[in-house]
């Protein structure tokens, strides 16, 4: 655990922090029990990279990799394919300390989207990188590329094919069982900065170029040391007409708590857009939430020795974080 030397030589601990979402959607009941053991490992994988004294950026960046190279969730390995069967990633990662952000768009054949996002931003002079132009960045620094079928499961072409003889919009199929979402984290290290990351594959049988809310500041995701960090889930488009991460840290900032901010917006989104989605934050001090509209989200916090989690509403279960 981090320390913190206080006034007249007191050590102060400093609380850490890491919350990670699976997506927040109408998971089925087939896929609940692996979807909660996902989030549990990636929170207390993110989570040992903070108690080792590395920073949030780090933890959000490892978290999400797990929910990434596990193939029960959509992004990375397990990514839903577009109208042409194709898949197009994407990801952001945003250090609360700098503002300093990256973010790539419609990549293909990268097996951690996260870790490309976190290059733009500590290897370019620009916040985001989509398409051909991410994928050839991702080549000049030596990122080691897939083959689509390595990202794709059996489960989601089987899905695929019977979402191309369903006629709905991607409004109507997003509270169905046909379409599941995105993954995130977010964190408070032991010096009290912030920070997030969201990653995602997009919505079933998205057109070719889609872009959701998952890449793009303020909408997926926000981190600020002077009010929190968010990674959101659900409906892209009503996300980003909201601009959901920012709407809900700008509720913070007016004093409400993390939970409050989170539920006013999602509220705001319902009644705005008709949109459903989630949302995960936290705050310099270490205040947790883990919010959604959907029918579930699946959502782990790993916080002191404790694990968090949920799937259903108003579900709140813990255990020991070291078992």
């Amino acid at each position: 655990m981090c320390k913190k030397i206080g006034n007249h030589n007191r050590i102060l601990k400093m609380s850490v922090v890491l919350v990670v979402h699976g997506g927040a959607w109408a998971i089925p009941d087939e896929l609940a029990p692996a979807s909660v053991d996902g989030v549990k490992a990636a929170a207390r994988h993110g989570s040992s990279v903070l108690k080792s004294g590395r920073s949030a950026l780090d933890a959000v960046e490892a978290a999400v990799r797990a929910l990434e190279d596990n193939t029960v969730f959509n992004a990375g390995h397990g990514a839903t394919l577009n109208i042409d069967g194709e898949v197009e990633l994407d990801a952001i990662i945003m250090d609360g300390r700098t503002l300093a952000s990256g973010a790539v768009s419609c990549v293909k054949n990268i097996a951690n989207p996260v870790s490309l996002a976190r290059a733009v931003m500590e290897k370019t002079s620009h916040v985001m990188l989509a398409g051909i132009g991410a994928n050839q960045f991702a080549e000049s620094i030596g990122v080691n590329t897939v083959p689509t079928d390595k990202l794709v499961t059996e489960y989601e072409k089987k899905k695929w094919e019977e979402h191309k003889k369903y006629i709905a919009g991607v409004m109507e199929a997003f509270n169905t069982k046909w379409s599941h979402d995105t993954v995130g984290a977010v964190a408070v290290d032991c010096a009290g900065n912030v920070a997030c990351a969201t990653s995602t594959g997009g919505i079933r049988n998205k057109m070719v170029g889609r872009v959701g809310d998952s890449p793009l500041i303020g909408c997926g995701g926000y981190a600020d040391n002077s009010s929190g960090a968010v990674s959101c889930t659900g409906h892209g488009e009503s996300i980003l007409k909201v601009t959901l991460a920012r709407l809900i840290l700008s509720h913070v900032e007016q004093g409400r708590s993390v939970a409050d901010a989170s539920q006013l917006s999602l509220q705001h989104m319902g009644d705005r857009v008709q949109g459903a989605g989630g949302a995960i934050v936290v705050s310099p001090s270490g205040q947790w939430a883990a919010t959604f509209t959907t029918e579930r989200m699946a959502w782990a916090a790993a916080e002191d020795d404790v694990l968090w989690f949920g799937l259903n509403p108003k579900e709140r279960l813990k255990e020991k974080l070291s078992q």
